[in-house]
């Protein structure tokens, strides 16, 4: 009977999730916001589907377990060495200075010790599950804030390994805070220095023995027993699971097999973290929220304003421009996914009321929900304050004095820096604008003519020397900032031919329409080059492949765009 209780209860949290998830998705929000959506539905204080639901709570464990071993995965040194300043110094001083602050508060509005320690920490974390969906979504996850944004995110990642220690060391309440901290440092230490040196010396063994058997489900096994394995491990010595998975992911993630056990496991983390979220929605009580409406209301915007500021003051502390702090600031203003473990666990050890953990879990959730339009605040701010900025003139008057018949290039990635090469070995004298300030003091420090300007701007065009010009190259691949500097470019130089980077056909079009001499579509040009290399080598003449590109490109990619679409 207990089996058909728990099959029955999970059969309810799946089917809740088929129907309201697509639901959040065609809004083009995060799925969190519906799996709490459908297990408020679903959960007793909903429609009371199910009543308590012990079977689902403790697969639902299993999506923090999978969810920190694909962070682990995600976590390769050479990622934490480049983005180190940021990671180290950034995300550590936002953590540490945003949950030290908040903790402050709750101990002023009489919470305990121990209390204001769970509610500064898990505060202190923004959503990483709805900051990079937005950056992706945006095609800003390169972009110089977002970079930055990912970062923070990354050692906010991190703290929650030692904040889940913390929160059982505090709940069993043998020791002082000091004691605890001490404690979970020493056995942390411990733990990484045997996984990691057990880890080294068997994983890669066993996966290559694994992966020479040709047997996919084997491999698959083979990882489930790792992230799982290593998870009971810890909890044999009172160590969480999570951080066991978290330390096989970190493992693995320099290992060459990470790539094929990330796409095997990543529909387990999906499965289990949406039952995760279900079963918070379920833990819920939207009647005593209700009742704490004002507190409630209270809180988000004290947090959501407080951590802006924080977070902006510190980014702009590490020479971050101000729209550029301000935006990173607005974007990781919400709680986050990890709030709602940190204040479950703690409920757990009696260290939250339940009513405390009620109106966190509401708040938390609706900062969650606001986060797309404190992004667009965000986005709409740094547009602004680039736009007012008079420095950025005056660094482009350095430019072009006595330079003609060069080529004006907007954006400096890696596109730009290859036309710049381009254009270099054909002698060709270029000048570049770009927004992103240390990629500008690195081109400086080579000598290369890069300099800060936003390039939408006719003023900053024309300083540039764009009326004396032989020709423009957009390479930024946002499309509306594209969009924008056609247009400028019409209005400063209606007859200089402008060469654009286009994201698809439609909009190569729309550029052309706009003014553009040629919008080249990346998706479309990559293709044509796979297929050339495709046919080539397969046994294609070079001069066939050639004239069958150069026929797609005069039809201006007419055939290639009857694609089939569902």
């Amino acid at each position: 009977m207990h089996q058909t209780e728990i099959l029955y209860d999970v059969l309810v949290l799946l089917f809740a999730a088929v129907l309201v998830v697509p639901a959040f998705r065609r809004l083009r929000t995060s799925p969190v916001l519906g799996y709490l959506t459908a297990g408020i539905l679903v959960g007793p204080f909903g429609l009371a589907l199910i009543r308590d639901s012990a079977g689902a709570h403790t697969l639902a464990e299993f999506g923090v377990v999978f969810l920190l071993f694909m962070i682990g995965l995600e976590l390769s040194l050479e990622r934490l060495r480049s983005l180190a300043h940021y990671v180290f110094g950034l995300g550590a001083l936002q953590v540490i200075v945003t949950a030290c602050l908040i903790a402050g508060v709750a101990l002023a509005f009489g919470a305990s010790t121990n209390a204001a320690i769970v509610i500064g920490g898990g505060l202190a974390l923004s959503s990483t599950a709805f900051v990079l969906q937005l950056l992706i979504e945006r095609g800003e996850r390169a972009e110089p804030f977002g970079m930055v944004s990912f970062s923070i995110l990354l050692f906010q990642d991190l703290a929650i390994v030692p904040m889940l220690m913390l929160v059982t060391l505090l709940g069993e309440g043998d020791s002082s805070f000091v004691m605890a901290v001490g404690l979970a440092i020493m056995k942390a230490a411990v733990a990484l220095v045997l996984v990691v040196g057990v880890g080294r010396l068997v994983l890669r063994p066993v996966y290559r023995i694994i992966a020479n058997t040709h047997s996919s489900e084997l491999f698959v096994a083979t990882t489930l027993l790792v992230v799982l394995g290593a998870g009971w491990l810890m909890s044999l010595v009172g160590i969480s699971m999570a951080l066991g998975a978290f330390l096989a992911g970190l493992l693995l993630s320099e290992s060459e097999y990470r790539h094929q056990v990330e796409a095997d496991i990543r529909p387990f983390r999906g499965i289990f973290l949406g039952l995760f979220f279900m079963t918070v929605g379920m833990s819920i009580d939207i009647i005593l929220i209700y009742s704490q409406l004002a507190t409630i209301a209270l809180i988000v915007v004290s947090l959501m304003v407080g951590k802006t500021i924080i977070t902006g003051l510190l980014c702009y502390a590490f020479r971050s421009s101000v729209g550029q702090s301000v935006q990173v600031g607005l974007l990781l203003s919400q709680g986050g996914e990890f709030g709602f473990i940190l204040f479950l666990a703690a409920s757990g050890f009696g260290i939250l009321s339940t009513e405390l953990t009620q109106i966190l879990l509401a708040s938390v959730t609706l900062t969650m929900a606001a986060t797309p339009a404190m992004a667009w605040a965000g986005e709409r701010f740094a547009a602004y304050w680039s736009h007012r900025q008079r420095e950025t003139v005056a660094n482009v008057e350095q430019i072009a004095e006595g330079l003609e018949d060069h080529v004006l290039i907007a954006g400096f990635g890696r596109v730009g820096q290859t036309v710049a090469k381009i254009l270099t070995a054909g002698g060709i004298p270029y000048v570049a604008l770009d927004m992103d300030t240390p990629r500008i003091a690195a081109c400086r420090e080579r000598g290369l003519p890069v300099f800060f300007g936003d390039a939408s701007l006719v003023e900053v065009l024309n300083t540039a020397g764009a009326g004396r010009a032989r020709g423009a190259v957009i390479t930024i691949d946002k499309t509306a900032t594209a969009d924008s500097i056609v247009a400028a470019l019409q209005e400063s130089s209606p007859d200089l031919p402008v060469v654009v980077r286009a994201r698809d056909l439609p909009h190569s079009r729309r550029l052309e329409e706009a003014g553009a001499t040629q919008a080249v579509p990346e998706t479309l040009e990559s293709s044509l080059q796979l297929g050339a290399i495709a046919m080539t080598s397969m046994g294609a003449r070079p001069e066939e492949v050639t004239e069958i590109l150069q026929e797609l490109r005069n039809d201006d990619y007419a055939s290639l765009g009857e694609t089939v679409h569902v």
